[in-house]
């Protein structure tokens, strides 16, 4: 287990073994103990690279990305990590690999590029492309590609693009415009809670009433 899976929500809940005991401090998937220091994360993150590990080079690349776990902030050298897993097939890093090009991380800005790769993680079904290219969408007036992005993303669970979608304001532009319907927003609303009616467990209930960010958006 790498420390990104830890930190999105599986310390806010119980491991249980085969028995039904309680397993503190252990990861829910594989049942390895958490690292406890950086120094661990640091180790234990080489090694899954090491291995061909597509979610270790990507996660890595975050690492040096933020300065982190002890890597050095290095933009250029995240960059590296995120095209080679990329090259993998890793769905998040076309998405950093997206944002490195919009914001000018490592790369110089480029929006096309940044679009392409958003679309890349898109069509690999990275959900947060998926809503960036719908924000994309709106902040260059084209509204009906705009909803068409908020409502896929929603429908596979995102919350961003469900608010972005409650938005009155928002909505007033868009009827006016013919640019969305009421039978728009219900059918992402209906996709989204068939979303969550799938994905929910104990554990997520008990890891959403830990964290104001693990929540449900009902």
């Amino acid at each position: 287990m790498l420390w990104e899976s830890y930190m999105r929500g599986c310390n806010h809940a119980p491991v249980y073994d085969h028995e039904g005991n309680v397993l503190d401090g252990t990861c829910a998937f594989c049942r390895t103990p958490n690292p406890k220091t950086d120094e661990d994360v640091f180790i234990r993150a080489k090694k899954r690279m090491e291995a061909g590990d597509v979610n270790a080079i990507n996660n890595i690349g975050c690492y040096y990305a933020n300065g982190m776990y002890g890597f050095p902030q290095d933009d250029v050298k995240a960059v590296e990590l995120y095209h080679r897993a990329a090259k993998l097939g890793s769905a998040k890093s076309y998405f950093n690999m997206g944002n490195a090009y919009e914001y000018g991380k490592g790369l110089e800005i480029d929006k096309k590029k940044a679009i392409h790769y958003f679309e890349l993680a898109a069509i690999a079904g990275y959900v947060q492309a998926r809503h960036n290219l719908g924000v994309i969408e709106y902040e260059v007036g084209n509204m009906d590609r705009s909803m068409k992005h908020f409502i896929i993303a929603a429908g596979s669970g995102s919350s961003d693009s469900l608010k972005a979608i409650q938005k009155l304001e928002e909505f007033k532009r868009l009827y006016r415009k013919g640019y969305g319907t009421k039978d728009d927003y219900s059918k992402a609303l209906e996709s989204y809670q068939a979303y969550l009616d799938e994905v929910k467990s104990d554990q997520r209930d008990k890891a959403a009433a830990a964290k104001e960010k693990y929540k449900y958006i009902e």
